[in-house]
């Protein structure tokens, strides 16, 4: 990391937030503008660390409030029995791609043709997918859907585990197609997961783009929390940060590029005074430039698990007395091969259907875990067995995010408005029986075992009221800066802030809409395609600078 001492106060381009998007932005940036300085800005500390590095480390990572976990809480939810519910946010390099389950999925094409529909030019599935493919190295080779010499790992699971490959077979066995390629022909079906690993590591955003080479022109500089973006006539030229007990100011001659996320992108906006007036002017904040879209529009995947619990020790991670040797002989065998239980992501399998047969594509999706994962492992269960979660990959409704005071340090204030409109209950209903249907088919039900808490749950009103009482994120929220060309989007098409010159969005914050599927391959792709954008940008500056100095 850069020497704060040493380090230079201005720079061509500050990016802030090295999550998923911050880390792809900065380093193609870097690679495409070799005469730039970037510096990149992250709140959170380097992601040099084992529980990162080892994929089963996801169990404490998101569980458990760690250095490398912002671990907010949402606002009551009145359709969850005024439930306060869990949103962990990865902090550190590598952002959320950190503290992921590492899935691989894109959504369907269908979501970015939805973009390009609502005023997103450039966005649809045919502009976004060269992006895609540009991003990923994935094992099986390049085709028409795939590439294999981007920076991103996707591979194959090393070793997956046999109840994954039951949960597959009872899909099939309840109807539901088998799906090797959930981002080829087709997403619709059942199969076992991609996942962004390498040689049975985690594979984040970090080590795919900042720790593959040294680039003499990109700073990137941890534990520094950015405060606000700094104006001169509406023009951003700045970012003001705490960093080791100072406040200090780092400039920008070119952009000032915003990739927080959705709860942080929208919370620094707002606290530079861009955003809904009438909130800043309440929290004291000078107002830049009034937009209500910041922080509006918030849209996140709502998900019930299914937890059962087997007989005995069978397979699955499991808690027991006599499980003490099983782990350690786990745990050598990943110190030497990196196989086996330590390099799972848990949810191995899957998959994306339709519960209703008039939609056009799937509308729920599965994620099948080798254990009882339960309030996101923040309840550990004694003994073995695996969960299946269900969410619906369209959601209605639309909740914020708003800010508690105009400190940055301050957590965002987070109202996804789970279940405002009645389609998501329904679907979400659909989902949980279609669920149900796969855990009662034979290769699931033979082995036994016994729902916790569902088990005696089968009416329409009982399933309702077990979504109400226990259901939460899957850790997907979106669309806080929204992306248009109608006066209310927050960024323009270029992902420029409207209103004001010299600042951009960029991250899963500026998506219209939530996409059908996991949203880190996505936000990875919106930085792809954004950094020619950029540049494109810096050469049409440049030419004309020439044309005048000629003329």
């Amino acid at each position: 990391m850069t020497n704060p001492d040493a380090a230079p106060t201005t720079y061509d381009y500050l990016v802030v937030g090295a999550g998923s998007a911050g880390c792809t932005l900065a380093a193609r940036l870097a690679d495409a503008c070799p005469h730039a300085t970037i510096a990149l800005l992250e709140a959170g500390p380097s992601d040099d660390s084992v529980l990162i590095r080892t994929p089963i480390g996801i169990a404490a990572l998101v569980a458990r409030r760690t250095r490398y976990n912002w671990m907010f809480r949402t606002t009551h939810q009145a359709a969850l029995d005024g439930r306060q519910t869990w949103q962990p946010r990865g902090r550190g390099l590598g952002g959320s791609s950190s503290i992921n389950a590492m899935v691989y999925t894109r959504g369907h094409p269908g979501d970015y043709d939805d973009w390009k529909a609502a005023g997103c030019p450039g966005w649809g599935w045919s502009d976004v997918l060269p992006y895609f493919r540009r991003a990923e190295a994935n094992v099986r080779g390049a085709n028409a859907y795939h590439g294999a010499d981007g920076p991103l790992i996707v591979s194959d699971l090393r070793d997956v585990n046999v109840f994954s490959h039951r949960f597959v077979e009872a899909g099939v066995q309840a109807g539901y197609v088998r799906n090797d390629d959930f981002n080829g022909e087709t997403q619709e079906g059942v199969g076992i997961y991609q996942v962004t690993q390498r040689d049975g590591e985690r594979w984040n955003a970090a080590r795919a783009y900042l720790h593959s080479r040294r680039r003499h022109n990109l700073h990137v500089i941890t534990q520094a929390h950015a405060l606000r973006v700094l104006f001169e006539h509406r023009r951003a030229t700045g970012v003001e940060i705490a960093r080791d007990g100072r406040i200090e100011t780092l400039r920008a001659r070119a952009e000032v590029i915003v990739c927080s996320g959705a709860f942080g992108s929208p919370q620094l906006l707002m606290c530079s005074g861009v955003g809904p007036a009438v909130a800043l002017r309440e929290k004291g904040i000078e107002v830049v430039h009034d937009a209500p879209g910041v922080g509006a529009n918030l849209q996140d995947h709502l998900d019930f698990t299914f937890q059962k619990k087997l007989p005995g020790d069978r397979d699955t991670v499991a808690l027991t007395v006599g499980s003490a040797p099983d782990w350690l002989r786990r745990f050598a065998m990943y110190r030497r091969e990196r196989r086996g239980l330590f390099a799972s992501n848990i949810a191995e399998a899957g998959g994306f259907i339709k519960t209703d047969p008039s939609e056009a594509r799937p509308d729920v999706q599965f994620h099948f875990c080798v254990a009882l994962v339960d309030e996101h492992g923040r309840r550990l269960h004694y003994g073995a067995g695996y969960s299946l979660h269900v969410c619906v990959l369209r959601p209605r409704s639309r909740g914020s995010v708003g800010i508690a005071s105009g400190d940055t340090r301050e957590a965002p204030v987070i109202d996804p408005g789970f279940l405002n409109d009645p389609y998501d209950a329904s679907a979400l209903l659909r989902g949980v029986k279609a669920a149900r249907r796969i855990l009662e088919a034979p290769a699931l039900a033979e082995h036994g075992g016994k729902e916790l808490r569902t088990h005696a749950l089968h009416t329409d009103a009982e399933l309702m009221a077990a979504i109400r009482s226990s259901a939460e994120t899957i850790y997907h929220p979106v669309g806080t800066c929204r992306m248009g060309s109608d006066a209310g989007a927050v960024v323009d098409p270029d992902l420029r802030v409207r209103g004001v010159e010299g600042l951009r969005v960029i991250d899963a914050s500026i998506m219209p809409t939530l996409v059908g599927g996991n949203t880190n391959a996505p936000t990875i792709m919106i930085a792809e395609r954004a950094v020619e954008k950029i540049v494109g940008a810096q050469r049409t500056v440049s030419a004309r600078s020439e044309m005048t100095a000629e003329a």
